[in-house]
C-alpha cells in the first residue's frame, strides 16, 4: 500500500493547486488505468456478475419498520365529544 501524507489546504491553496494541475487526488490515475481483467486463478478476485451484484444490493437494502401495510385496513378519522375522550383518558393508556 502506498504511503500518503494528509495535509490541510485552504480553499485558495486548493484552487491554485488545481489550476496548476497539481490535484491531490488520484482521479487521473484511475481514469488512465486499463480496465480490470480477471486472471481466472483466485475466485476471491473474480468480479461480480449482474445477478450477483443485484442480489447483494437487495440483501443490503434497509428493511421497512413498523406495521405491514396490508390492503384490508383503512385509515379514518372520527370525531368524539370531549366527555367521551376524557372518560377514555381517565381509564389509562390503551
Amino acid at each position: 500500500m502506498n504511503e500518503t501524507k494528509i495535509t490541510s489546504l485552504t480553499r485558495a491553496e486548493l484552487a491554485s493547486a488545481r489550476a496548476a494541475g497539481q490535484s491531490r487526488t488520484a482521479v487521473a490515475q484511475v481514469q488512465a488505468s486499463p480496465p480490470y481483467v480477471w486472471d481466472g486463478i483466485d475466485e476471491d478476485d473474480r468480479p461480480l456478475g449482474r445477478e450477483e451484484m443485484q442480489a447483494g444490493i437487495e440483501a443490503a437494502a434497509p428493511r421497512r419498520r413498523g406495521r405491514p401495510g396490508d390492503g384490508e385496513k383503512e385509515s379514518t378519522t372520527i370525531h368524539l365529544d370531549r366527555d367521551i375522550l376524557n372518560t377514555f383518558r381517565a381509564e389509562g393508556p390503551g
